[in-house]
């Protein structure tokens, strides 16, 4: 199954130095059949795009806890066998029983250096946004319109060199 986990730039860095990752909470976003259902039309393409977007909002939360890090949203998309879907959660919400490893990482979406801005505005209100706050869903919307640039795995070395 393809997973979307939300991440930031230090949990990149601390899956490149140790080759694991323990996503917080075990938490991640996939195309389920309750996500599935939500939607009336879509591929699968489209929908798991929808399931990735969930991840980059979630990574807003990690990124709000860490003001070293660079206010940027990371997703991994990683293919696992041991997800077990949590409908209950989210329509999207998956759980990891344990750790991903390196060689599960399909690829790493982040956002570029002119998103930092927003980003870092946006974590700041992601929690006020999620109560209804028109102004901080403004703010949320310019983060998320923002799009996030693809990586292979096998680049995220040189990536975090560059950052």
């Amino acid at each position: 199954m393809r997973v979307y986990l939300p991440a930031t730039i230090g949990m990149l860095r601390k899956l490149v130095s140790e080759g694991k990752l323990q996503p917080p909470g075990g938490t991640g976003f996939a195309l389920t059949p309750a996500l599935r259902e939500s939607y009336t039309s879509g591929d699968t393409e489209e929908l798991e795009y929808a399931a990735l977007l969930d991840a980059a909002r979630a990574s807003l939360r990690l990124i709000g806890d860490d003001d070293q890090e660079l206010p940027r949203r990371v997703v991994l998309s990683v293919d696992v066998d041991n997800a077990v879907v949590r409908p209950d959660l989210d329509a999207a919400v998956v759980k990891l029983p344990g750790p991903i490893v390196f060689d599960e990482v399909a690829a790493v979406h982040v956002d570029a250096e002119d998103a930092e801005a927003a980003v870092h505005a946006a974590a700041e209100v992601i929690d006020a946004a999620d109560l209804g706050d028109l102004d901080a869903e403004f703010t949320l919307g310019e983060a998320e319109d923002h799009e996030l640039a693809w990586y292979a795995a096998q680049e995220l070395p040189f990536l975090l060199e560059l950052l």
